[in-house]
């Protein structure tokens, strides 16, 4: 990937990703995306190969901004040639994860929804026209294994469950669509495993238990994924490493 659009560069992922992204490759070029620029980590605030525009995945009308910004950047026959949705809300200010059906809140459904799927939808339709070139594509979102339906054994955590298994049903829609238009090109969800961030501090004791990674090893194991996968591995469910996930 040369030509790469991150979405989340603020966050623990998003910004790991786009650093060693930036620091493995000489010719890469990243354009990182996030409400708030000035909390991007300052690799790619300095950094010449990078980029950070403003966009808010609860915006609907952010993701044209970002569309209108991209034209002084990078011409569109040359294109992007990744797109990494590493955005994500699980908790935040008056919303935690259900533990329970009368815990439902309407507000905290439609923020999960929009942070974490319908953002990825309306960015993937902006960034259209930077995808029709061609040379091949990557489309990856980072998903959750909590996303699974098939893997759902416990319940709880609603608005967040429904809104990554939202995300990887885009996926899969993109999967069967942008191959036609955009070939050659793959889609995939990713689960990046259980990470050190602000999305999982607030769960520190029970997953003490449990293999946790730092966002720079889940940024590495998730590029070495990304850096496999290939034309007849669009449309599927990845882990961090590399093992498929069931819907």
């Amino acid at each position: 990937m040369k030509r790469v659009v991150i979405a989340g560069v603020s966050g623990a992922i998003g910004g790991a990703l786009a650093a060693q992204l930036i620091e493995r490759d000489s010719q890469i070029r990243v354009i990182g995306l996030c409400r708030e620029p000035e909390r991007a980590p300052e690799v790619l605030r300095a950094h010449e190969r990078s980029t950070v525009l403003p966009w808010d995945a609860q915006d609907a009308e952010s993701p044209a901004a970002v569309a209108k910004a991209l034209d002084s950047l990078l011409d569109r026959k040359e294109g992007i040639d990744g797109f990494i949705y590493a955005a994500g809300l699980l908790h935040g200010p008056e919303m935690f994860p259900e533990k329970r059906l009368e815990d439902l809140d309407a507000g905290s459904m439609a923020r999960a929804f929009a942070v974490n799927a319908t953002g990825f939808g309306l960015l993937s339709q902006a960034l259209l026209p930077w995808l029709r070139h061609r040379e091949f594509k990557r489309v990856a979102a980072i998903s959750a294994k909590v996303g699974s339906i098939t893997d759902n054994g416990f319940g709880g955590w609603y608005a967040y469950r429904s809104s990554k298994a939202a995300l990887n049903m885009l996926v899969r829609n993109l999967s069967i669509e942008l191959p036609r238009r955009c070939k050659p090109i793959t889609c995939v969800s990713l689960h990046p495993g259980t990470t050190e961030s602000a999305l999982s501090e607030p769960f520190s004791q029970s997953l003490a238990k449990l293999k946790v990674h730092t966002p720079d090893e889940t940024a590495a194991n998730l590029l070495a994924v990304l850096d496999s996968v290939e034309e007849k591995d669009n449309g599927r469910f990845l882990s961090w490493d590399g093992s498929e996930l069931p819907w």
